[in-house]
């Protein structure tokens, strides 16, 4: 056995390449990563939902006003654990930020809340009556997308497991794939890989 200059085994000079190796993959990786993260996270979910004064026919105005597609309306509570999953773990995606508030005025709405909300049709009533019945809403999250006109477009129950499927269920709302098929359908149909 060799002995180096400090009385250990002396270290093959393969094993010596690959901690080098090692340690520059290892570098690239977490340069990469930061990069990545920097690029993708928003200020907070916050900066998800638009401002609003809880009139939806006000909202819908201004969606046509500027060209989208219609209002997007998360029903949440302040316990939901799934609602806080999709505020730190998708809503604040700039890719998803970005996507949403080209195609939709988006908004929160607390299913538990009394705060007034004036209803596409006008009438003012508490987020929670709004909530529960006007649209039946019982679990958080609810994402629930309206057209232009204050219709019901479709809605879909509980958290996404990624940015990427809440960004195809965006794409089902906006594409139209509504009409024809189930959003569990299209979904399956649009995993990568």
């Amino acid at each position: 056995m060799k002995i180096n200059r400090l009385g250990g085994p002396a270290k093959s000079i393969e094993w010596n390449v690959t901690v080098l190796v090692v340690l520059a993959l290892f570098s690239i990786w977490n340069t990469g990563l930061a990069q990545i993260t920097e690029d993708n996270i928003a200020d907070g979910a916050d900066t998800f939902f638009d401002v609003s004064f809880g009139d939806l026919q006000e909202e819908a105005a201004i969606a046509i006003e500027e060209g989208k597609k219609g209002v997007l309306i998360m029903f949440e509570t302040k316990d939901c654990p799934w609602c806080m999953r999709m505020k730190q773990q998708v809503l604040n995606r700039v890719s998803v930020q970005d996507y949403f508030h080209e195609n939709f005025r988006v908004i929160s709405v607390d299913a538990e809340g009394d705060v007034p909300v004036v209803d596409f049709n006008g009438e003012e009533m508490t987020s929670k009556d709004f909530a529960l019945k006007s649209l039946r809403v019982r679990a958080t999250p609810v994402f629930a997308f309206f057209d232009a006109s204050g219709s019901l477009i479709t809605r879909y129950t509980g958290a996404l497991k990624n940015a990427h499927d809440f960004l195809l269920l965006g794409r089902f709302v906006t594409e139209g794939h509504y009409h024809t098929e189930r959003f569990n359908r299209y979904r399956r149909a649009n995993q990568p890989g």
